[in-house]
């Protein structure tokens, strides 16, 4: 199944779900399989800087095949991708918590990011979006 307009906001309801219990405002953005842009809301009061990191972790986790914060243990002084979210080529990369990658049964289909709350809220509310993808009704 490929990402979807439909697919997007319901992950995006299910996050908003997990923030409100959390009572942490965030921004919330899913993307597809090319890290492109499919949905995208932040909510009142979250801050202005969170509608960016939400876009740039759920674009992180789908071209790095990763979570954000497993690439962050990687990018520190001495790890193998020590600089990377530093280097021109790689503009939009972002090592912070919150972002994962969304997988199918035929691989990655998209990627989403939250932020606005701590490393721990971000990354409880992402997982919540994520495990929002799966529908039976869309088979």
């Amino acid at each position: 199944m490929k990402m979807n307009l439909k697919t997007a906001l319901r992950m995006i309801t299910a996050g908003q779900e997990k923030a409100e219990e959390l009572g942490v405002p965030v921004s919330i953005a899913v993307v597809d399989d090319g890290g492109n842009l499919v949905a995208q809301h932040r909510m009142d009061n979250s801050m202005l800087i969170s509608q960016f990191l939400s876009l740039s972790k759920a674009y992180t986790s789908v071209v790095t095949t990763m979570p954000t914060e497993e690439l962050g243990k990687y990018t520190q002084p001495g790890g193998p991708f020590y600089g990377v979210h530093t280097c021109r080529a790689a503009s939009g990369i972002c090592i912070f918590a919150g972002g994962y990658p969304v997988h199918d049964d035929g691989g990655i289909v998209g990627g989403i990011g939250v932020s606005g709350g701590s490393s721990e809220q971000d990354i409880a509310i992402a997982a919540a979006g994520r495990d929002g993808y799966k529908n039976p009704a869309d088979k």
